[in-house]
């Protein structure tokens, strides 16, 4: 059928609106929560919470590459849940990697901020001076790891197929405007569009397992990696089986490309 993402300001209500569509449409549920579990190594508090951007850089840099190998590793779960159709994401981070795919129906739910306040005052007991603060706060702190990480703005309405004011209509109107958005023909998925899934899976697989090179340009098609970088010759036929060698427990790598550019 399709696949449905929600962007939200308030994880507890995404969470609910996701929920019951997914319910509503016998769909499977998975959150951004839900990718951190299957990365291991990245299920630290501070990137799990994003209370502090710079926080969360700073355990990023911990490890080689870390950012890049976050941001792959984030592809490759959200793919993994996207390839299986007829699911609904909700939270920061799915939507970027299937921007293209026409079968996706990207949602973003906004809110009042004063109802978020009344909301965020009975569920954590504090001011309404406290809770305005920490909402804004973060609010502020889930853009910037947004824009550091995939440079997109998540509060850029073009990023979205639809967008939903909730105060302007109820959440029961939203699941239901969103029902129906997603029972659209064009946003069924098609051979083609499953086929440009598969492909960005298998493509994700395969940066997963050749993190060791870090600058090489990697896609898929129809079972074949082709993998681009550049290497002095004398290194070449030595990176060559290196690749290979990487790559040869992904069962759907059928043939592998690789091409080297020029090393000045």
């Amino acid at each position: 059928m399709s696949i449905i993402t929600i962007s939200r300001e308030s994880y507890y209500l995404g969470q609910k609106i996701a929920e019951k569509i997914a319910q509503k449409l016998d769909f499977a549920c998975f959150s951004r929560d839900t990718l951190l579990e299957a990365l291991g190594e990245f299920q630290i508090p501070e990137i799990k919470l994003i209370r502090n951007i710079q926080d969360a850089i700073s355990v990023l840099d911990r490890f080689p590459y870390g950012k890049e190998r976050y941001i792959e590793s984030m592809r490759l779960a959200a793919l993994k849940q996207f390839q299986k159709d007829n699911v609904v994401y909700h939270g920061l981070a799915g939507h970027f990697f299937v921007q293209d795919i026409s079968h996706v129906l990207k949602v973003r739910i906004i809110q009042d901020l004063e109802m978020r306040v009344e909301e965020e005052i009975k569920r954590e007991n504090i001011s309404a001076q406290e809770a305005r603060y920490v909402l804004k706060k973060d609010d502020d702190e889930r853009r910037k790891w947004s824009l550091y990480l995939y440079r997109i703005d998540i509060q850029n309405p073009n990023l979205y197929d639809v967008v939903l004011n909730i105060g302007d209509i109820t959440v029961d109107h939203a699941i239901d405007t969103i029902i129906s958005a997603a029972k659209l023909s064009c946003f069924e998925t098609t051979p083609e569009s499953q086929k440009r899934i598969d492909d960005l899976t298998l493509a994700a697989q395969a940066r997963v397992g050749l993190f060791e090179f870090p600058s090489a340009s990697i896609s898929a098609k129809d079972g074949k990696i082709f993998v681009g970088l550049k290497a002095p010759l004398a290194q070449q036929k030595t990176i060559v089986p290196n690749i290979e060698n990487a790559l040869k427990d992904i069962a759907e790598v059928k043939d592998i490309d690789i091409h080297f550019e020029p090393y000045l």
